[in-house]
């Protein structure tokens, strides 16, 4: 077997790689965003490297990735699953894996404490891969910060060419990072973006698609062909902020992206539906019943009359954004709204119930990839169709 060094070249759609003293650690914000917002929730949702990936070319048959994740434990809840990595192959997903081991960090939220313990490095490893060059992509998984630590193969590797597809940047929240998708290449994001023949950069954090100015810089930095923006649900269940600030600071964060994307397509997302937060302010919180029960679920706390005092709902924030894309788009033409219930509605609801009142399932995932994926925004740049990426006879596609 021969171990080669991971390095940022091997590293696809991570805004940054940090070296440490087993590795290299993806990072999907840069260091000044990281140091503008040493909020916890943040910079463990930016650690986990939702749409990152492990690319090069290679005749390997084997291929083994040495990794250090990080486990979060939450007293009282429900075990959290393992982490996965997809294997994809020439752009066809091939095998999946987790890796056992590993830091473990136990919270405590009901004492607002959290304890590390520090663990080895585990392996993933596959084989069977077939004797021939092929463009080989280990997807991390997107809801487990990975510390990168060695790759080992059969045969030597060299980095992969870029694949000259149109880059889309998406900005969002817990479910555009992946929250309860089976794996990373089948989050919503990552669906679409294989569809349409898009190169991914997700920039979903859980809880933290709050309008901050360091993620708008970040992203103004960034270069991308598409770039969208979904924008409400932790605005409402961290009960953020007011109306009289939600509207500045939404012109803000689009002021900053037009900075550095003058006239790249950029599409603002309201919230797709989610009943509990529709007409009721947060904060959000869990569900006390349902967590004795060994179930997570959440609710809204807040109280409805507020809406008057200037408190924030998914309908309030959905025209809004509404009116605000009107506005700004008399003078950008290239700035566009989707209303989020175009993607998950009442219908939609009815058939496939949010399991946890707030996160989509995993075929709720894949429902709003490929709706997204057939709009205008990203189906004109595709470089496949659905039919010719994903035959009926053959697994899903995945984009290199």
């Amino acid at each position: 077997m021969i171990t080669t060094p991971v390095t940022p070249d091997l590293l696809r759609s991570a805004l940054e790689a940090e070296t440490t003293e087993r590795g290299l650690l993806p990072h999907r914000l840069p260091a000044q965003a990281r140091a503008r917002g040493a909020d916890g929730q943040l910079l463990m949702a930016e650690s986990q490297p939702s749409g990152v990936r492990v690319v090069f070319r290679s005749r390997a048959t084997v291929v083994e990735l040495d990794t250090v994740p990080t486990k979060r434990v939450y007293a009282g809840m429900p075990a959290r699953p393992e982490g996965v990595y997809d294997l994809v192959v020439d752009g066809r997903l091939a095998g999946s894996g987790s890796v056992p081991g590993g830091v473990t960090v136990t919270v405590d939220m009901a004492a607002g404490t959290a304890e590390t313990r520090p663990g080895p490095a585990g392996t993933l490893r596959f084989t069977g891969l077939g004797d021939h060059d092929k463009t080989v992509e280990i997807w991390l998984p997107h809801n487990e910060t990975t510390e990168l630590v060695a790759l080992r193969t059969d045969a030597p590797v060299e980095p992969a060419p870029g694949t000259g597809r149109p880059v889309w940047l998406h900005h969002g929240s817990s479910i555009s990072q992946g929250s309860n998708a089976a794996t990373p290449s089948t989050t919503w994001p990552a669906i679409a973006a294989a569809r349409a023949g898009v190169e991914l950069i997700n920039l979903g954090f859980g809880g933290s698609a709050l309008l901050d100015p360091f993620t708008a810089r970040a992203m103004r930095d960034t270069p991308a062909d598409l770039i969208s923006v979904k924008i409400g649900i932790n605005l409402v269940n961290a009960d953020l902020m007011r109306l009289r600030a939600f509207v500045p600071a939404v012109h803000g964060f689009l002021d900053t992206i037009r900075d550095g994307h003058p006239a790249t397509p950029l599409l603002v997302i309201s919230p797709l539906l989610c009943p509990i937060h529709e007409d009721t302010p947060g904060p959000g919180a869990f569900d006390l019943d349902a967590l004795r029960a060994g179930e997570i679920r959440f609710r809204a706390t807040g109280d409805p009359a507020e809406r008057t005092a200037g408190k924030l709902t998914l309908r309030v924030i959905r025209d809004e954004l509404a009116r605000i894309v009107a506005q700004r788009a008399a003078g950008d033409p290239h700035l566009h709204h989707l209303d989020g219930r175009e993607l998950y509605g009442e219908a939609d609801a009815e058939e496939l119930p949010l399991p946890d009142r707030l996160h989509p399932d995993a075929a709720t995932h894949r429902r709003i990839g490929e709706r997204f994926a057939r709009l205008p925004f990203l189906s004109s740049h595709a470089e496949v169709t659905i039919t010719e990426a994903c035959p009926a006879d053959a697994p899903p596609n995945r984009a290199p």
